[in-house]
């Protein structure tokens, strides 16, 4: 989370207001119009209850103020604008004091499909809606707890935690359809489709020794996602002996990558 940003956030003024050029704007009224077109019958319920509570808006990029007001009042939770990329340590803070950083830039048209960084579409567009969800939140909060108080090696196994949950989830209940919760699906056009109609990636139930296992890339469409049945599965995680967990599938160590490796990564 501290390699170089191809991005420079934006600041506000005094109030916290941040003027964005129109044609930042224009990106998010493009983006905003896909996905609103490609997340009926596959966003879940709980997500499209928390969107329409936002009241974002669709032609213009939100002022992080709208977006507090509507997350105090339903589960006490709030923003909090940062640099295009933080820490790990400042990432869990804000998590365990119920502040979402929100990196105030938008992407370029160049990578309008699929985005390497969080830009704020993804991170309001796609995690805020169910931070208005009570499970969501919860497991949100409870999630920093862990991380600011884990040692640099058990964060790499609960970034693993993260991503197959709230950036990359899916969810299907017994009786229905499957459904995305993932943010980071939720706010990728591209992804929306891919994770849902593709016949390539593996769909498996969540296990939490599993996913804490499983080795993840940022910047290729998922290989394989975890589905729980409910949102307030998530509670049921967050009840679990967690770092508990972790010490396990450190024990055990990762499996197989379902990727070939990144070309000139370290």
């Amino acid at each position: 989370m501290t390699k170089g940003s191809a991005y420079v956030a934006r600041h506000g003024d005094v109030t916290g207001y941040i003027d964005y050029p129109q044609e930042e704007h224009d990106i998010w009224r493009q983006l905003y119009a896909r996905q609103a077109v490609n997340l009926p019958g596959r966003a879940c319920k709980e997500y499209l209850q928390g969107l329409s509570a936002l009241g974002l808006p669709e032609d213009r990029i939100p002022q992080l103020t709208e977006i507090d007001a509507v997350l105090q009042a339903t589960t006490g939770w709030k923003t909090a604008a940062v640099p295009a990329l933080i820490s790990f340590g400042r990432f869990f803070e804000l998590l365990a004091n119920k502040e979402f950083p929100v990196a105030t830039f938008i992407r370029r048209k160049e990578e309008f499909d699929y985005l390497q960084e969080p830009d704020i579409f993804h991170e309001i567009f796609g995690h805020c809606p169910l931070l208005t969800n009570p499970s969501f939140a919860h497991f949100s909060h409870m999630y920093g707890q862990l991380g600011l108080n884990a040692s640099k090696e058990e964060r790499v196994f609960l970034a693993r935690l993260y991503w197959f949950t709230v950036e990359f989830g899916l969810l299907k209940p017994r009786e229905g359809e499957l459904c995305i919760y993932g943010g980071g699906i939720l706010s990728s056009p591209a992804e929306t489709l891919y994770a849902m109609t593709s016949p390539i990636p593996e769909r498996k139930p969540f296990d939490l020794l599993e996913v804490l296992r499983t080795p993840y890339r940022i910047d290729i469409m998922q290989p394989i996602y975890y589905v729980i049945e409910h949102i307030d599965m998530l509670d049921e995680i967050a009840k679990l002996d967690i770092m508990g967990y972790v010490t396990k599938a450190r024990q055990l160590g990762l499996f197989p990558p379902k990727f070939p490796p990144k070309a000139q990564a370290s």
